[in-house]
């Protein structure tokens, strides 16, 4: 027979009085009496205002993504943890990275509490578990180069504050990423970043505007960073790494986008640049053949726009 959870504390229990992501939210009272469509209505009204409690922190996140970049550049590793959807939406983050941005999978990882099961399975107990947090950073080798964010829609999370004080003891940059203020995981982190995007549509379902929230910021974190560190000319995924037919097709539509070729110019160049849609640009921008292309593009680290203008003399817009 399954055990029932523990009985949660009374210091639990005043902690989520407090939080607003517990609270009732008292525009969707009635929306068990609604059809379809209203209730579709309620949930979109408040999934419009995420983006506004985002922009109240674009001063916090832009500072997180200087600290990333920094520390990316010195060789260390940005690290996704939380339990949960958390620990979910920081492992989807993590694992995109790398085939739209050509970087090593070992750059951006997430790390869930519970292991690989609790991806689609909730494994009980996971999220209070602070060893396990310690346990799996020291597995990774956490260590002073690297960043470390931890996920926390309460902002309380057991697993996740254990995390992170594992990781400043380690000399790591911390972030904390929650949706709700004055909470444990923002007093740990050195950026705290907190879009307060009120009361669920259904009480404590913090999969929803938070978890929205959540992810936006992680959208955020790692897309500018990538840009920050050369991955994209103009505004394209020029690093993006062709493993299938439709990204091949799509790195075909990049190199012909920022030239001007022709469709044909742009695969006979991938081709010659080994499906790597950065170094077929700069070949048919710059007429150079394959391996000054590379050296080229090496001197300038990467940075595509940089290295086409030492060659050119002039800016690409």
């Amino acid at each position: 027979m399954k055990q029932l959870a523990q009985m949660p504390s009374d210091s639990l229990l005043q902690q989520l009085d407090h939080f607003i992501s517990e609270e009732r939210n008292p525009r969707t009272m009635d929306i068990d009496t609604l059809d379809s469509f209203a209730i579709l209505q309620r949930i979109n009204h408040e999934d419009a205002g995420i983006a506004d409690a985002i922009e109240q922190q674009l001063d916090t996140i832009a500072a997180a993504v200087d600290c990333i970049v920094d520390r990316l550049t010195a060789g260390g590793r940005l690290i996704y943890i939380g339990a949960g959807t958390s620990g979910r939406l920081g492992i989807l983050d993590a694992v995109e990275c790398k085939p739209t941005f050509s970087v090593d999978e070992s750059m951006v990882q997430g790390i869930i509490a519970g292991g690989e099961t609790a991806i689609q399975h909730a494994v009980e107990g996971a999220e209070d578990d602070r060893n396990a947090a310690i346990a799996d950073l020291q597995q990774r080798q956490l260590n002073a180069k690297d960043v470390l964010v931890g996920l926390s829609a309460s902002g309380r999370t057991p697993y996740v504050t254990a995390a992170l004080g594992y990781a400043n003891d380690c000399g790591s940059a911390t972030i904390a990423i929650t949706c709700n203020p004055d909470t444990e995981v923002l007093k740990l982190a050195q950026f705290g970043i907190c879009p307060i995007v009120g009361p669920e549509v259904l009480t404590g379902s913090t999969r929803m505007k938070s978890g929205t929230a959540q992810k936006m910021v992680l959208n955020m974190l790692s897309t500018t960073a990538m840009i920050r560190l050369g991955k994209s000319y103009q505004n394209l995924m020029v690093d993006v790494h062709a493993s299938n037919e439709k990204l091949y097709a799509r790195a075909i539509r990049i190199v012909t986008q920022a030239t001007g070729c022709s469709a044909a110019i742009a695969e006979h160049h991938l081709q010659l640049a080994g499906h790597n849609a950065k170094l077929a640009i700069m070949m048919v921008l710059t007429g150079m053949d394959v391996d000054q292309a590379r050296q080229l593009l090496k001197q300038n680290n990467g940075f595509l726009r940089a290295a086409v203008a030492q060659q050119t003399g002039s800016q690409h817009d």
